[in-house]
């Protein structure tokens, strides 16, 4: 029997096709039921999140606004919203608040897979907590991001003004207040997130 588990609870289906499903199966249920938002981990259990708050969302627009200008300038990758999904090494589908691939991975896949949840692993991804989140549950997704591939995360709370910094080599920053700038480090050259643009 398939689960579908939420932040809140879990939910037995009982629906045998689940377990069996393929990518492209899995790909087709989440457009079936493209109002919520699905992930899937890596035993193949499929998770339901919850909307995020209106405080976490208005973080993550200006976040956007930021990234988005440097990535136009720099025209050197490509960014994605909350909505894309990623296969993963690992199985999993998981899909961040914001990703960003350089072209030459991106263009290395061929259109077919482009247009799905494509297989690759972001190079930096950015998850934002929203009040239902766990900072333990989210921190272990981040590990996760940084063992499947991608090689910089970070990690905002904007609760608590603290933002982690995962890199490929496994070490973790951790920052405290949102004053002073962030770096992309050599993952993405010359970007700075002011994170005072957190607090307007």
């Amino acid at each position: 029997m398939a689960k579908i588990l939420t932040s809140e609870y879990t939910m037995d289906l009982v629906v045998p096709q689940l377990e069996a499903m393929s990518d492209d199966d899995f790909f087709s249920f989440c457009l079936q039921n493209k109002h919520l938002k699905i992930e899937r981990d890596e035993n193949h259990q499929i998770l339901f999140m919850p909307p995020e708050g209106t405080n976490a969302a208005a973080v993550n627009f200006r976040i956007a606004l930021a990234f988005g200008k440097w990535n136009e300038i720099k025209n050197n990758g490509i960014g994605f919203g909350s909505s894309a999904g990623f296969y993963l090494p690992d199985t999993s589908m998981r899909s961040p608040d914001l990703a960003w691939i350089s072209k030459e991975k991106w263009n290395a896949l061929d259109s077919a897979e482009q247009v799905k949840f494509a297989h690759i692993a972001p190079d930096f991804v950015i998850e934002v907590m929203s009040p239902s989140d766990r900072q333990k549950d989210a921190r272990a997704k981040m590990l996760k991001w940084i063992q499947n591939g991608v090689l910089l995360a970070w990690l905002i709370d904007p609760a608590k003004q603290e933002v982690y910094i995962y890199r490929a080599d496994n070490t973790v920053s951790k920052v405290e207040g949102f004053t002073g700038k962030i770096s992309g480090e050599d993952v993405l050259e010359g970007f700075e997130f002011d994170l005072n643009i957190l607090l307007q």
